[in-house]
């Protein structure tokens, strides 16, 4: 098994775990990885409670941002969600693309496949459907989307490149997407990067901002700009299960450089030669 196989199978078994965990497990940890904080807020993602199509249910508090919120999703719309999960940011999509769009959630791990298919069977939506698939190779013809959406899920893979290119080729010309995740404008602590739970966590797997950025424009992606971005501080008490009082000192030295960002991009004509 390779490196990258194995960071696959990690981040499928503990999604496995969080999909059968609730809510309040997930939201109070790092992206559900890891034990609750004492410090009891979400670390990552924001409310969707005010945005119209909002279910509670599918909503296990693993976002880093709003991704739906700056998609400019017009009815009629075929949107994508990269790695549903539960099925929020799908059914929040639902309600900008109405009952004439069409909204596909992909995720690798099937307990959340079958979650979400749970919850959508609940709201008797005809034009939602969630596909087992891997994004690094989407189960998704090519040019057939308007929109691409994702909420804090291309840092859990290890070919950011791979996914990129294939958001690229599921596009539309003239289609768009809004992803919201974690990037790095700094170095992380040795630790920190090694451990496979601050991984699924979100965070050991971020890249630089300035890397991540690029691997955009090298797919070809025109009118790139950072929608919206924004600090995320690591408490005390989980930062204690991989450093030392001194190196979390020393990390506090520069606490912001785990950071959310909301990207978007959008697809031209093809001119790079990407196509």
């Amino acid at each position: 098994m390779t490196n990258e196989e194995q960071i696959k199978e990690m981040v499928k078994q503990k999604y496995t775990e969080i999909a059968l965990q609730d809510k309040e497990t997930n939201s109070c940890s790092c992206c559900g990885s890891g034990g609750c904080s004492e410090e009891v807020y979400n670390i990552m993602s924001e409310e969707y409670d005010q945005l119209e199509g909002y279910n509670p249910d599918a909503d296990l508090g693993l976002g880093c941002g709003l991704p739906t919120q700056f998609a400019k999703i017009k009815k009629g719309d075929t949107v994508i969600d990269l790695g549903s999960g539960a099925g929020n940011d799908c059914f929040v999509a639902r309600a900008e693309t109405s009952e004439t769009g069409k909204v596909i959630g992909i995720d690798f791990t099937p307990a959340m496949i079958e979650k979400a298919r749970i919850n959508n069977e609940k709201r008797g939506y005809n034009n939602v459907e969630f596909r087992h698939g891997d994004i690094e190779n989407m189960p998704v013809s090519s040019n057939s989307v308007d929109v691409v959406v994702s909420n804090c899920v291309l840092n859990l893979v290890p070919n950011k490149q791979a996914v990129f290119k294939e958001i690229y080729r599921v596009l539309k010309a003239g289609g768009h997407f809004s992803i919201s995740d974690i990037v790095l404008t700094g170095n992380l602590p040795e630790k920190i990067q090694s451990a496979a739970e601050m991984y699924a966590g979100c965070v050991s797997g971020a890249i630089q901002k300035l890397e991540y950025l690029d691997y955009i424009k090298q797919a070809c992606f025109q009118n790139v700009i950072i929608q919206k971005e924004k600090p995320i501080i690591v408490p005390d008490d989980i930062l204690q299960n991989y450093l030392t009082k001194e190196e979390i000192s020393e990390y506090k030295t520069n606490p912001t450089i785990i950071r959310s960002i909301t990207v978007y991009g959008e697809k031209g004509n093809c001119s790079c030669g990407c196509c």
